[in-house]
């Protein structure tokens, strides 16, 4: 199984950026490939590191990278927040698999905010060579998003719930009891796996180092995506997709629903034992699916 780095140009305005991408297997094998759209956003590649085993099994190959602002890829930490828009993502995507030579022919694969960036790819850019999408833990709107994450953060400990609450109000989201407050909500909500898989937390670094394009924490949103929706357009995708979500997920049904339900071409898994990282939490079911899915005729 081959791996091969580099970096693409990234011409934003009058400026140059980088962004730094892997590629697992071969591009002229003749398979279509798969982009793989990180969440966030802001956490970079390393959690998805595991959808190698689509090249394992199926020999499609899999390209990893990281969005702007985070990982490799150039750094921005004097940006404002309007800097990073869903289109400046986009025009990112669309000039990375220029590069790579493979924009007539490509399938997607988004998770969480990697899902929303596909989704509002797919719906508004139409790309004639993305041919299959996979949205994973992925909501349609941010206020669904909200919605779903307040229904779950009642399930906490009562004691954790007024954490989060004060710290939220008084702004004092560094502080440590808050910090604890929230990974009592990742443990039952993110990753339920105990100890998290070293990817996972690789990932988290990558944030922590640099929060320039995130909010704060998973369901506390501040940045420019407050508002965010593909309600509107969603019924546009042409694309055969592909929806998983898990019984734990921050991305309940509530979220996932409106893909099912205005997407033409659309099947939904929903991952009875998982949260929002199926592919560490029922790998064996959820790469078998995911496989499936992308390697039929």
């Amino acid at each position: 199984m081959s791996r091969t780095e580099g970096k693409a140009d990234f011409v934003v305005g009058d400026e140059t950026f980088q962004t730094w991408y892997e590629i697992v297997g071969d591009l002229k094998s003749g398979i279509r490939p798969l982009v793989t759209l990180h969440g966030g956003p802001g956490i970079p590649h390393h959690g998805l590191l595991t959808h190698d085993t689509l090249n394992k099994v199926h020999g499609i190959p899999v390209i990893f990278y990281d969005q702007l602002g985070i990982g490799a890829s150039t750094h921005l930490q004097n940006k404002p927040k309007e800097f990073w828009t869903e289109a400046l993502f986009m025009d990112e995507l669309d000039n990375l698999v220029n590069h790579l030579g493979i924009a007539d022919n490509f399938d997607i694969l988004g998770h969480s905010w990697g899902g929303m960036l596909g989704s509002a790819y797919a719906a508004k850019r139409h790309p004639a060579g993305l041919k299959r999408l996979v949205l994973v833990d992925t909501p349609s709107s941010m206020d669904l998003w909200d919605e779903s994450c307040a229904i779950l953060l009642k399930g906490l400990p009562e004691e954790t719930q007024k954490v989060i609450q004060k710290h939220q109000e008084a702004g004092t989201l560094e502080d440590p009891e808050y910090k604890a407050a929230v990974q009592v909500f990742y443990n039952k909500h993110v990753c339920r796996l105990d100890p998290w898989p070293e990817n996972v937390l690789e990932s988290f670094k990558g944030l922590e180092a640099d929060p320039t394009v995130a909010g704060p924490n998973e369901f506390y949103i501040t940045g420019s995506l407050r508002g965010w929706t593909v309600l509107d357009v969603i019924h546009t995708i042409t694309q055969e997709t592909l929806l998983v979500n898990g019984r734990y997920d921050e991305a309940q049904d509530i979220c996932v629903a409106p893909f099912f339900e205005k997407i033409p071409k659309v099947k939904w898994i929903h991952m009875a034992e998982s949260s929002h990282m199926p592919y560490y939490e029922e790998a064996e079911r959820y790469f078998r699916l995911v496989g499936q899915f992308l390697s039929a005729p």
